[in-house]
């Protein structure tokens, strides 16, 4: 397995990495991170192509793209792999053509040939996409032992419109998947958000897909910000420092979600994945330091599982953290580079969502808040 990693910024590779003196022309896959308005250019795409002719280039717009230690805007961070003998498969899938997120999900993992397939990554659309359907659609149609990771594109701050493309320029609307097939990959995961809950625990008692009306028959957001105090002036602002912790089902770990918006005419706040009335809920917060110590925990979780530093780790954190940390935002990603060492190829991106199981080769979940890490390697 080899890789080279690759910055485009200002229309030209401006930086790359090939310390193994990869063919670019024997490249089997690309996955590239960049900012909408880049990678929606013709010539941004095309150039990605003749640098890579025979490639499947996997494409993705964020909320900030991660090249080795750094974390970057307006740039499209690139990985060139190799495989020895992995073998790959794509799919991709409109969310328009199907009836809902659930039947897209499902769909796009019964495009690929199930046998011996052992990871399957996900970029999906991160706006016109229920990530939480389309987690549940696409466990729903794989086979036990197939590990599913991925996330939801971003657009910066702006929230206006996410673009994905499977070779081809990157549109709105996409779900595209990579299946990796082989007896010689060796993979690896780790999630870890950092919150520290607060208060007591609640029910969920109405509630509609990602807009939450009551909690324990009361006004959610009178009850949210009587929890925030001084904050609550600062809303909708201050509402990414404090998420919500939900525990979807009662003998599971709980997942953060993500305040997107708040409607004080009806009272209502919506979230960045579904809140299930019935759900146990509690408020959460952080510091800088639990933020970054989390990441350190999402890479030593990727070790427990491997007894080998991996060749690649794809991190994908949430722009919520990327809102908090501020200019401290390079210290999660350094903090995992410090665990993995220089072996490891840093890529990923920051989302509107994540995707990677709770626990070793479960179910994936719909993550906000959270550093999610896949590690790939393949042994000789």
């Amino acid at each position: 397995m080899k890789i080279a990693s690759l910055l485009y910024k200002n229309n030209i590779f401006f930086k790359e990495r090939n310390n193994e003196n990869m063919n670019f022309n024997e490249a089997q896959l690309i996955i590239g991170f960049g900012s909408r308005e880049l990678l929606f250019q013709d010539n941004s795409f095309n150039e990605i192509r003749n640098k890579f002719p025979n490639a499947q280039i996997a494409l993705c717009s964020s909320a900030g793209e991660i090249f080795e230690n750094e974390v970057l805007d307006n740039t499209i961070s690139l990985v060139a792999l190799q495989f020895k003998s992995t073998s790959l498969e794509t799919t991709q899938v409109r969310i328009d053509d199907y009836s809902s997120s659930f039947e897209a999900g499902k769909a796009l993992i019964q495009n690929f040939t199930q046998e011996n397939l052992k990871l399957i990554f996900v970029l999906s659309d991160g706006g016109k996409v229920n990530g939480s359907e389309l987690v549940k659609g696409m466990n729903f149609s794989k086979n036990n032992g197939v590990l599913i990771t991925g996330g939801l594109a971003g657009d910066g701050t702006k929230f206006e419109k996410t673009v994905v493309g499977l070779n081809q320029r990157p549109e709105s609307g996409n779900i595209i998947a990579i299946g990796f097939y082989g007896d010689k990959l060796v993979l690896s995961h780790g999630s870890s958000g950092g919150w520290e809950t607060f208060g007591i625990e609640r029910t969920i008692t109405k509630a509609k897909a990602n807009v939450l009306f009551e909690i324990d028959n009361k006004s959610a957001l009178g009850i949210y910000k009587n929890y925030l105090g001084e904050y609550a002036d600062e809303l909708p602002e201050s509402a990414q420092h404090f998420p919500l912790s939900i525990k979807l089902e009662e003998d599971q770990d709980p997942v953060v979600r993500a305040i997107l918006s708040i409607d004080t005419e009806n009272q209502t706040m919506t979230f960045a994945g579904d809140i299930p009335e019935g759900s146990k809920v509690r408020f959460a917060k952080a510091n800088f330091d639990q933020l970054v110590d989390a990441s350190t925990e999402a890479a030593i979780s990727c070790l427990e599982m491997s007894n080998d530093k991996p060749k690649l780790a794809i991190l994908i954190s949430c722009i919520g953290r990327k809102t908090i940390l501020g200019n401290r935002i390079e210290e999660e990603v350094e903090a995992v580079a410090a665990i993995f060492g220089d072996h490891t190829t840093l890529t990923g991106f920051y989302s509107y969502g994540e995707i990677s199981p709770l626990k070793p080769l479960e179910n994936c979940e719909l993550h906000n808040q959270t550093m999610t890490i896949t590690c790939i390697n393949e042994i000789d």
